[in-house]
């Protein structure tokens, strides 16, 4: 069923005999805005299709991306009107000028949440979706209202299966210098109340990228899957924390970050013990395991790396980058430049199943540098990486790791980044992580997925399989599978869980 939706009122302004006019945008913010002027980025968002809405497609890079500019704003309050015009940052099409006239669904938004990284957190302005003819030439000014604000920040709804979790973290509020709060997502196991003295390991599941805290809505809906795994009276019972993949500049991947905080030591601190003695988790090293696929994957194995006496097994597939000799396509040491290979060539960032490709490095990064004046605040893929990996530069912000227009690496940068190389720390470090570690890790990778995950985790199967003691890993490929693909069913998964925490 198509969406209503309201006509715009387009006000002719500005236009000269005989001059060729340049498309540009006025948004004005609500006069009873609460609170006073905000700092913050400003959209527009155009599409040809009113599904999903234009605001909820960005992000995409693809075919089916949106035609999005975006300039930051330092203050923009109630009854204030902004420009956007050829100044702004476009993608596809970097000028508005260059916008192709015709039928367009539109929609403005100001993100000026600064503990979420989203154009879509609690508390953004945006407008109606409008059905809009652009055409310059007859037309040049579109006049859009925000007349609309994105609900406060807030807990859903809980059930008698899935709870909910929102902290203050004291070690993260010292490092923003503001309040920053943990959330998370709880799913109690079978007959959680009928034996209240009962204690339960603790599976800590981490989604993809940007994956909330509140996925174990879907996880637990009536009629899926996994709810009827999780019910059955075989599945062993475990407590499920799920965490969340947001903060102030994206998914934070739940480590210790010059530019995120300290997320591993909030979450290992603060949250787990928390949740462990609100909801009867057993509490200890053995009984805690981890799990997660893409970000998951890599956040899975990286807590139980850098935390390696704290749980007792990680189960990943499709993990983001384990050696950076192979981040997706590019050597981060021996590459001069992220858009181009050796011989030229645009590097791919995305495939299909048969290996076409699908999209280029400077293609998603140029999504990226629209949606954040630069792809290090974009709270997309290629940001996050940055954000999480990169030291802090003397702005404040992220260094980067390449340039935004160019792709040209840092060496510098790059060589920071070596402190996140799974590879290397389980390599250089392994003599003294071994007793904790072996045979603790158990990852799936398809080889033909989708981002050329595989690479990576064939680099790191060759290193450590020289590695003595022996690492006891074990690592499945699946020929032909793509992005996400597991070698064993969430039963499966749990049943090997369930004797590792059951070992004395």
């Amino acid at each position: 069923m198509r969406r209503r939706v309201a006509l715009a009122v387009i006000l002719l302004a500005g236009f000269i005999p005989g001059q060729a006019a340049a498309l540009r945008f006025e948004i004005t913010a609500p006069a009873r805005t609460a609170g006073e002027s905000q700092r913050g980025r400003l959209f527009v968002v155009l599409s040809h299709t009113n599904n999903p809405e234009p605001r909820f497609a960005l992000g995409s890079a693809g075919r089916d991306a949106p035609q999005a500019f975006a300039r930051d704003l330092p203050g923009f309050g109630p009854g204030e009107t902004a420009m956007i015009d050829d100044s702004a940052r476009g993608y596809p099409i970097s000028q508005a000028s260059a916008l192709p006239a015709g039928d367009y669904y539109v929609q403005a938004v100001f993100d000026s949440n600064a503990d979420l990284r989203s154009p879509n957190a609690p508390g953004n302005l945006f407008s109606e979706m409008l059905r809009l003819r652009l055409d310059a030439a007859r037309e040049p000014v579109v006049k859009i209202a925000l007349t609309r604000q994105v609900e406060p920040d807030q807990l859903p709804a809980e059930t008698g299966e899935i709870k909910f979790v929102k902290i203050q973290s004291a070690l993260l509020s010292a490092f923003h210098g503001r309040p920053i709060f943990l959330r998370a997502g709880v799913v109690l196991p079978r007959e959680y109340d009928r034996e209240p003295e009962r204690h339960y390991p603790l599976w800590v599941r981490i989604g993809g990228l940007n994956t909330r805290f509140t996925a174990v809505t879907n996880l637990m809906a009536d009629g899926s899957g996994f709810r009827k795994t999780w019910l059955a009276n075989r599945t062993p019972r475990f407590l499920l924390l799920q965490l969340d993949g947001a903060g102030p500049l994206g998914d934070p991947y739940q480590v210790n970050s010059a530019n995120n905080g300290p997320f591993g030591d909030a979450v290992m601190q603060e949250l787990i013990p928390y949740v462990e003695k609100r909801f009867r988790a057993r509490g200890n090293s053995r009984s805690r395991v981890l799990s997660g696929t893409s970000t998951g994957g890599w956040v899975a194995l990286a807590l139980q790396i850098f935390y390696p006496g704290a749980f007792n097994g990680a189960w990943v597939s499709s993990p983001d980058p384990v050696d950076f000799r192979a981040f997706e396509l590019i050597d981060v040491y021996d590459d001069d430049n992220a858009y181009q290979d050796r011989r030229g060539e645009e590097r791919p960032s995305e495939r299909d199943l048969k290996g076409a490709v699908t999209l280029t490095m400077r293609q998603e990064v140029g999504m990226e540098n629209m949606l954040g004046n630069g792809y290090a605040r974009s709270g997309e893929q290629w940001g996050a990486w940055n954000a999480v990996f990169s030291p802090r530069a003397a702005d404040g912000t992220p260094a980067l790791i390449w340039d935004p227009q160019t792709g040209k690496i840092d060496r510098g940068v790059a060589e920071a980044w070596k402190r996140y190389d799974l590879r290397l720390t389980l390599a250089e470090k392994w003599p003294e992580l071994a007793a904790q570690l072996r045979g603790k890790l158990h990852i799936a990778a398809g080889e033909a997925d989708q981002y050329f995950l595989n690479g990576a985790v064939h680099l790191l199967d060759g290193a450590m399989a020289r590695v003595r003691p022996a690492w006891g890993a074990s690592i499945a490929y699946g020929r032909g599978k793509g992005h996400g693909w597991s070698n064993l069913s969430a039963r499966q998964m749990l049943v090997e869980m369930e004797r590792a925490t059951n070992q004395p």
